[in-house]
């Protein structure tokens, strides 16, 4: 793949306007090149002087050199002569840079000021945005470092409700002990000195104790039994500071523990949790003025999820700075890939003043996004995955979905049997002419509405199907947008798949159901044949409603979420995924009446008969009005909810 094609292939779509016109720069390259070659055409070999190349012929690719271009000693004054000069500048407060051609007067150099002029432009524009990034995401980084304070903070009241002076109290009289045995050991062999910094290191051991992981008493001791085991291999460090130690052998305890500096506790009472998930409950008490209770609970429930959000937000922003990693990286590499054409074109060395400029450059030179990674990853690794490398990266970095073949061969014999049995179905009725019996207009207004709600609900999927095509082909993060769960969005061939087998299960029973004449002897129809709509709608519902980890659960759950908070609209917050699925319900007001059908039929029809009075019926005829009108009063509850 050509490098333009790849570098619009994995640019960021939200920042697509912000990247390096490289097709532009190509374009006037392509100027430059067209004059170079009218004004000196390339000599032509005559005729007769052709003659064909050999493997016979002498080797020279290793030294062979361009018609155009001409090595230049050490000595030569042509070294010290740049096609290019690149400075910094200073235009209305803001930092820029300019290069000047040096050799305008050149052939064609008119060519040659243009395109530096465009690509000082485009450069100053990529370091410009890449600079605002830059700032966005240290207030971003501020921002979480100040909740992981209060992370940890509300950790700590959580594990330990009664506060701080029971610790205090506990380390205490655990130093004292220390204290005790290292002055024993002192005055039994010379090596106290050891022992007593051993003893230190234990302090410090238990001043960790109170940290963020201090999950319970039991894994704090073996923390500072592990760490104590680990004071042997500073024994270097610990004779050259011997002597030093020896003064501090009668220090009181009391003391060392007052100089420890506890958790920022404080933190919490300038802290508010935000309930950005409203809840009937919650927006009945607003209705109501009932005042809502901002006292701050000190629960595991309520820990469990402050850090599934804050989880969440890590995990967000460390995309993003890989995002803004990758902008810089592409778009230095854009600069030296088209200095490089320029350099072909015009036979000059300029790529290397410029990019020497580009390397010292902010967008080269800055390493803040790095050391954010850096830190991220850290932060990430040891606050939410227990230390855990392995596991934290693989959340921090999912790997991309592996395509199973098994999927693809499903989706496409499914489709394949889709299409046979709509062949064969319009075989069937032309061959036995099943329009042309009496009973056919009798079929057409009863079994066709059953029916057509199985095409409905395809030709919906169908269509969801290509959105997530077109989505996932121009790179529209449509699984963080929606809210899908990570690692469970359904691939375009998954809902292919779904709406397939739909398809299949209802050409079936439209092929069982072909009668259009009644039993001479019963005089009614057959009652399995008559029930397989009903039997199929049934299935799908049931698929639907499935609790175990089968067919998709965690779309299917989240499909039932939103069809929940869609009939509720006014008590729960709207959000994207509530009212895209409302805007489609204002789609399918025919599919809503066909189940309408459903229960007017099977329930109060003769289905033996193909008889009902459901369009004679005053209730029926009502009622298709109401459940036309549900989904735009949805829409307009949802609309009305999220006015401020």
């Amino acid at each position: 793949m050509k490098f333009g094609k790849e570098f619009t292939a994995q640019a960021v779509p939200e920042w697509q306007e912000a990247y390096m016109d490289y097709d532009f720069l190509k374009t006037l390259l392509k100027e430059i090149r067209g004059f170079r070659l009218r004004t000196n055409p390339p000599a032509t070999t005559p005729d007769g002087l052709k003659r064909n190349l050999t493997l016979y012929r002498s080797f020279s690719g290793l030294t062979r050199r361009s018609a155009n271009y001409t090595p230049m000693s050490p000595s030569s004054p042509d070294l010290e002569m740049q096609p290019i000069l690149v400075k910094s500048v200073n235009l209305a407060g803001s930092h820029s840079y300019q290069t000047t051609f040096l050799m305008p007067s050149i052939q064609g150099g008119e060519y040659e000021l243009v395109y530096f002029r465009r690509l000082d432009d485009e450069f100053n524009r990529v370091e410009k945005f890449y600079r605002s990034k830059v700032d966005e995401v240290l207030k971003e980084a501020a921002m979480l470092n100040k909740q992981m304070d209060a992370l940890i903070a509300f950790r700590i009241k959580v594990e330990n409700p009664s506060g701080w002076s029971d610790r205090v109290a506990d380390m205490t009289r655990l130093a004292s002990d220390v204290a005790a045995s290292t002055a024993a050991l002192a005055a039994a062999s010379p090596s106290g000195a050891r022992s007593r910094r051993g003893a230190l290191h234990l302090l410090d051991v238990i001043e960790e104790g109170k940290s963020l992981h201090a999950r319970s008493d039991g894994s704090k001791h073996d923390e500072v039994e592990k760490k104590s085991d680990n004071t042997d291999q500073k024994e270097e460090e610990e004779e050259e500071e011997e002597e030093g130690e020896g003064e501090g052998e009668g220090e009181n305890p009391k003391i060392m523990v007052r100089n420890f500096r506890p958790a920022p506790l404080e933190i919490l009472n300038r802290v508010k949790i935000n309930n950005t998930q409203a809840t009937p409950r919650s927006t009945i008490k607003n209705f109501l003025n009932v005042p809502q209770q901002t006292e701050i609970k000190f629960t595991r429930e309520n820990l469990r999820k402050v850090e599934e959000q804050l989880k969440v937000a890590f995990v967000e922003f460390y995309q993003k700075l890989r995002l803004l990693k990758s902008y810089s990286f592409l778009n230095t590499l854009a600069f030296s890939k088209i200095m490089k054409k320029y350099d072909k074109i015009t036979t000059r060395a300029a790529s290397k003043v410029y990019m020497k400029m580009v390397d010292n450059s902010y967008l080269g030179s800055s390493d803040e996004v790095t050391q954010l990674l850096e830190r991220v990853e850290a932060t990430f690794i040891k606050h939410f995955s227990n230390s855990n490398r392995s596991k934290g990266m693989r959340v921090l970095r999912p790997k991309a979905k592996k395509e199973r073949h098994r999927i693809t061969f499903y989706m496409g014999f499914f489709s394949g049997c889709t299409v046979a049995l709509i062949i064969a179905l319009a075989l069937i009725v032309k061959a036995q002419k099943l329009m042309d019996k009496q009973g056919s207009a009798l079929y057409m207004q009863t079994m066709f509405p059953l029916y057509s709600l199985f095409g409905l609900i395809v030709l919906h999927v169908l269509m969801y199907a290509a959105n997530i095509y077109f989505w996932r082909r121009y790179r529209v993060n449509y699984s963080f947008i929606f809210g899908f769960k990570r690692e469970t969005e359904l691939d375009y061939r998954q809902v292919l798949l779904l709406g397939f087998g739909i398809a299949v299960l209802a050409l079936c029973s439209v092929l069982l159901n072909l009668d259009m004449e009644m039993d001479p002897i019963t005089k009614d129809y057959k009652a399995f044949t008559e029930l397989l709509p009903l039997n199929v709608l049934i299935l799908l519902l049931a698929i639907l409603l499935w609790p175990f980890n089968m067919f998709y659960r965690s779309s299917r759950f989240f499909l039932l979420t939103c069809i929940i908070h869609c009939i509720a609209a006014p008590l729960y917050k709207v959000t994207l995924p509530d009212f895209f699925l409302a805007d489609q319900f204002t789609s399918q007001v025919q599919s809503l009446r066909s189940l309408e059908f459903y229960i007017c039929y099977y329930g109060w029809g003769d289905y033996k008969h193909r008889h009902n009075s459901c369009k004679e019926s005053t209730v029926f005829i009502t009622f298709s009005f109401i459940v036309a009108v549900i989904p735009y009063w949805c829409r307009l509850l949802q609309v009305c909810n999220s006015l401020p």
